[in-house]
């Protein structure tokens, strides 16, 4: 049976229109993309084979558009389709924190460490400088590690908030284990950090940790 004979409230393109992109799995909102299927299987089974051979949805499409062109039931068009709607996504976040935006919905800085940091194969830790109405100021890297740490420097993070003028400082590093738990040494440091920047009058907002699913807020925890 077609996609298209299915009741309509159970083909993915109504049903996103209808109640919209969440209530997708990762089968059918991939499915809207490959837009057909294989041989012998529909769009969403042929997302469903994707998923299963070559996921979980992360591992899928952290692949190289070369990577994608491999795969059985992709092919160059629909790798290059899959390509533009992440760089989009990510253009599209990136630009609520363009310099001057005001960041209004906290929930977006843990959504933008998450799309700069998620793919990294060893840890990165970041900030995101703010000014006095928690408009962007700058977005920056400031440490690189290993797979299963990173040495931060407080004094590096104060010289980085002096320079850009900030008023406040969002943080945020990568667990390549894909475990967004915070740790020990993850706690520890974010109050050697938050210590660090009262000294110069600089707010610590938030800390996220980013692993898969949805970044951990460390100030939602109460660790901030």
């Amino acid at each position: 049976m077609h996609i298209r004979d299915w009741p309509a409230c159970e083909r993915p393109r109504e049903k996103l229109l209808s109640r919209g992109p969440s209530v997708l799995s990762d089968a059918e909102l991939l499915a809207i993309f490959l837009g057909s299927g294989t041989a012998g299987r529909d769009a969403v089974a042929t997302a469903r084979d994707l998923l299963q051979a070559h996921g979980p949805l992360r591992g899928l499409l952290d692949r190289s558009p070369q990577a994608l062109t491999e795969l059985a039931g992709i092919g160059p068009a629909r790798a290059c389709t899959l390509a533009a709607a992440l760089e989009l996504g990510q253009r599209h976040l990136a630009a609520q924190l363009e310099r001057g935006i005001t960041l209004s919905d906290p929930s977006a800085a843990g959504r933008y460490f998450a799309q700069r940091l998620r793919a990294q194969p060893r840890e990165v830790f970041a900030a995101l400088f703010l000014d006095t109405r928690h408009r962007a100021l700058g977005f920056e890297a400031l440490f690189h590690g290993s797979i299963d740490g990173a040495e931060v420097h407080p004094r590096v993070l104060v010289e980085r908030a002096l320079a850009q003028g900030a008023a406040a400082v969002i943080v945020g590093h990568n667990h390549p284990s894909g475990n967004p738990e915070p740790s020990a040494a993850d706690r520890a440091v974010t109050a050697r950090l938050k210590q660090a920047l009262a000294l110069i009058d600089v707010r610590l907002l938030d800390h996220f940790v980013i692993g898969d699913g949805a970044p951990v807020s460390m100030a939602a925890r109460g660790m901030v």
